[in-house]
């Protein structure tokens, strides 16, 4: 399984799996769609409906504090809230495991 969690995380080592476990619910249930405009750019879409945009803020707000190379931008929008993650370039291959670990989880939703 990969894991975007960098070595850099501030946050202990016993939480990762949490925080980890709750970016894949989010990414599960309301992952509409993502996409890398550049290498240090992820933006992605998720289903709106009520709390999904704090949920949003509270876990990216979390996630600022332990790993602070990740810019986030929450946008909400009519039905969706749109988050765009932006890193410097020593951190692209965690931008790009984070990718793609939304992409996976968003479809295993799809499985039977």
């Amino acid at each position: 399984m990969t894991t975007w969690v960098p070595a850099s995380c501030t946050l202990p080592t016993p939480e990762r799996p949490l925080r980890v476990a709750e970016f894949d619910a989010l990414f599960a249930e309301r992952l509409a769609g993502s996409s890398r405009p550049d290498r240090l750019r992820l933006e992605m879409a998720f289903t709106g409906g009520p709390g999904v945009e704090g949920r949003v803020r509270d876990l990216v707000a979390r996630e600022s504090g332990c790993c602070s190379f990740f810019t986030f931008t929450v946008t909400p929008g009519p039905g969706q809230v749109r988050l765009d993650v932006e890193v410097d370039a020593a951190h692209e291959a965690v931008l790009a495991a984070l990718h793609e670990r939304a992409t996976t989880a968003a479809a295993g939703r799809n499985l039977p």
